[in-house]
Formats: structure tokens, C-alpha cells, sequence
């Protein structure tokens, strides 16, 4: 079952809900929120000895470029986050409160390799940056019918995605390092691991790799499933994007999908707002 780490990252307690409402469709299945999880885009190269030596020649500069890049303070790294007037729908949180701040103390899990994704899923960052700070948003939910069932009514009001926004600046090659690391997470802890958030266990079934999206130096996106229970299985989904030395973690869950196990589109005009802010 999905539990305490989804409600640190996310503020929603399905328990809650499912019992306000009373649904049997959603009260067989009970989640209490964390963050999405991930998977990560890696792109193979190939060609001729030529090519593959200019190809190592723009890896080396990319690398020394990422290396080099100054790693933004605490002030200018809330000047890059996301406010209201940055998104086109949603709602932009400012002030996360304490509690729904996952620490990365607060996170353990089965295997050092593994540790990367369950940082990510539950709303933190990776590595040791030298400055974070964090936002969430909410999107829109549609109005339900007219004469619809409180059922009904639960589901319309909870079928919206909702994001957990972590910005993190690195000094010394630190953010190209914190995406090395998610990369060999994904490859280690494909077929699943398990992590424990403020003493509540998860357990992930499965990561796999979607489609990163462009206009970032790096970028990984990743679908996971969790189990939820009774052979219910909730899938989360995260995107992570590189500008230079600071790094977006940005995992998604819809409540809905989270309890049927239905797939959701990823909020990507979130990522392109994020994107376009960092420069």
C-alpha cells in the first residue's frame, strides 16, 4: 500500500476522503500520498570512429560546461521558481508547509543504488545541494455532471494532477552527478525495490523509462508502479530536468489513477514554465 510518503509530498490522505465519501470502488483501496516516481530517458550513441570521437569531444565539453557552472544561491533559486503568474492553469503553492517537507533523513530504503528513485518519490532531491527550495501545484479538476452521485462527485473533485516542485542548485559538477545517479538507479532498481517514508513502507513494483522532454541540458522522465494493496497497483510519474547547475525534480500523482491504477497525462506545462524560468 502506498502511505506515508505520498501524503508527506502531497498533503492528501485518500483514507480520509474514502471515508468522507463512502465509495466502495475507492475504500478498497486506501492510499495516504508521497510523490510521483520516474523513469529516466537514456539515449544510445553510435558511429563511426570519427563521429564517436567528436561525440566524445562534445561529452567532455558538456561535462567541463556543467562543471563549471555556477551553482545559484538560495535567493536566486527562488527567483527561479515557479510563481502563480508563471503557469497558464493550476495553483502554485509558495509556502510548503514543514510537515509535507520530506528531509532525505526522513527517507530509507532496501539498496544504496535504489536510493536516488525513493528520494525522488518521495518529493526530495538527490545529492548534496548547495541551495533548494521548494513549490507544489495543483491543477484543475472538472465540475461533475448534474445529478451525479457523491461517488461521482469524489472522483470528479480528485481527478487532477498535482506536483511537487523541488529546485536544487549544485556547486562542483554536483547537479550532472544527481542525474549520473538517477540514471543508474533506473537501470539497478528497475524491477522494483521498496523505501520507507517517515516509517511507512512502499513498496515499487516497477520503473520504467518514458519520454524526456527538450529544452534542458538533461532530462529523465519515469512511469512507476506502486503497489496499493489487494493487487491494486498506483502509478506515479516524475520528470527531472538539468539547466546548467541546478536540477527540477518534479514527480506528479493523480488521485484518481493512483487508486484505479488508470493512467494520467503528465502536466508537461509545468516542466516547459519551469524550463523557460531557468533560462
Amino acid at each position: 500500500m502506498i502511505r506515508g510518503g505520498l501524503r508527506s509530498a502531497f498533503g492528501i490522505s485518500l483514507e480520509e476522503r474514502v471515508s468522507d465519501v463512502g465509495s466502495t470502488a475507492v475504500r478498497r483501496t486506501t492510499l495516504t500520498a508521497s510523490a510521483g516516481v520516474l523513469a529516466l530517458l537514456v539515449t544510445a550513441c553510435g558511429g563511426s570512429s570519427a563521429d564517436d570521437d567528436k561525440k566524445g569531444d562534445s561529452a567532455t565539453a558538456q561535462a567541463d560546461k556543467a562543471a563549471s557552472a555556477t551553482a545559484l544561491t538560495a535567493a536566486e533559486l527562488t527567483k527561479a521558481a515557479l510563481v502563480q503568474a508563471d503557469v497558464k492553469s493550476g495553483t502554485v503553492t509558495e509556502k510548503v508547509p514543514a510537515e509535507e517537507d520530506v528531509a532525505q533523513d526522513k527517507v530509507t530504503f532496501d539498496g544504496e543504488g535504489c536510493a536516488p528513485l525513493a528520494y525522488l518519490q518521495s518529493g526530495t532531491y538527490v545529492g548534496k545541494p548547495a541551495a533548494t527550495v521548494k513549490r507544489t501545484w495543483k491543477g484543475e479538476a472538472e465540475k461533475p455532471a448534474d445529478g451525479a452521485s457523491d461517488e461521482e462527485k469524489f472522483q470528479a473533485a480528485a481527478d487532477l494532477e498535482q506536483a511537487v516542485i523541488t529546485l536544487a542548485s549544485y556547486e562542483d559538477g554536483g547537479a550532472e552527478q544527481a542525474m549520473k545517479d538517477l540514471d543508474a538507479a533506473v537501470g539497478k532498481c528497475a524491477s522494483g525495490f521498496s523505501y520507507t517514508v517517515a516509517g511507512s513502507k512502499n513498496d515499487v513494483l516497477e520503473v520504467a523509462k518514458t519520454t524526456a522532454p527538450e529544452g534542458a541540458d538533461e532530462a529523465i522522465a519515469l512511469t512507476v508502479s506502486v503497489d496499493a494493496g489487494e493487487g491494486a497497483k498506483a502509478q506515479l510519474k516524475a520528470v527531472v530536468v538539468r539547466k546548467g547547475a541546478t536540477v527540477a525534480y518534479v514527480p506528479v500523482i493523480n488521485v484518481v489513477s493512483a487508486v484505479t491504477g488508470e493512467d494520467f497525462d503528465y502536466p508537461t506545462e509545468i516542466i516547459d514554465a519551469q524550463l523557460a524560468k531557468l533560462g
